[in-house]
């Protein structure tokens, strides 16, 4: 029998840590707007699933945009903290190391399947320590190594300057039109942000904020957000430009990400 989700943000909570015996554990918690879940780590790795809402997952220098029908993955011991974008319910799958879906240390977000999606579902209300636990977890650890991966990580600096106008943009991502109007605000000169740019993340700022911008639409489009609407809130000139940035991202025009959005609802 399944445990109802918990509505607090509490860590390591008692009875969750997976085993060789039993390598996926699940925490169900259904959380509203805002809600934090502090940065910690642990041994096992976890695939961080939201059934509904939106969720961003911040792992070190790099910070993750995660829509519903999406997962990421966070390898054993990597330090994360999840901001809840809009109620969400998340499902947390703690994975012990011996059955890590993928060998390297790295984050990624994956498209979640129809079928890893009724996975996950039957896994939760499944009999603990039953036979068909262990079949779902297996099944859950398969798809996770087919699962398409989607790059929608957002690189974060050291420099403090630059931080604090990189989170301010992920927050809010039409807060600023120019590198000079986020000099002026985080107290540093326009010349030096863009030498920064470089330096830490390797990229210009207006490629940064690109990559900002679409890991933002996914989340948005997701939601049912109009696509005018989308183009707007993240601070493009017009549709028709968000919409041939994003097929050259993702490989498909936002209608297409839609309509499979849609087919996975169904």
């Amino acid at each position: 029998m399944a445990a109802s989700p918990v509505t607090h943000t509490r860590l390591h909570l008692p009875g969750t840590t997976p085993s060789a015996g039993r390598p996926i554990r699940i925490v169900a918690r259904d959380l509203e707007a805002l809600q934090l879940l502090k940065p910690h780590r642990h041994d096992w790795g976890q695939i961080t699933y939201a059934k509904e809402g939106v969720v961003r997952v911040t792992v070190a220098d790099s910070s993750w945009i995660v829509p519903p029908l999406r997962a990421i993955w966070i390898p054993p011991d990597a330090v994360h903290e999840i901001h809840v974008l809009e109620k969400a319910k998340i499902r947390a799958l703690y994975v012990h190391n011996t059955a890590a879906p993928f060998a390297d240390k790295q984050c990624r977000v994956i498209e979640v399947s129809p079928l890893l999606r009724e996975s996950i579902a039957a896994f939760e209300h499944a009999e603990i320590e039953s036979r068909r636990e262990a079949l779902l977890a297996a099944l859950i650890l398969d798809e996770m190594r087919h699962a398409a991966t989607l790059p929608m990580r957002i690189a974060l600096p050291d420099d403090k300057r630059l931080r604090t106008l990189c989170k301010m943009l992920i927050d809010s991502p039409s807060a600023i039109a120019t590198l000079a109007e986020g000099a002026q605000r985080v107290g540093a000169s326009e010349r030096t942000l863009a030498r920064l740019f470089q330096a830490e993340l390797g990229v210009s700022f207006g490629e940064w904020r690109r990559q900002m911008r679409l890991a933002h639409a996914a989340a948005l489009i997701a939601r049912g957000m109009p696509m005018s609407q989308v183009a707007a809130e993240l601070g493009y000139a017009s549709q028709s430009a968000f919409s041939a940035m994003f097929r050259k991202t993702f490989g498909q025009t936002p209608s297409q990400f839609l309509a499979g959005q849609a087919l996975h609802n169904g």
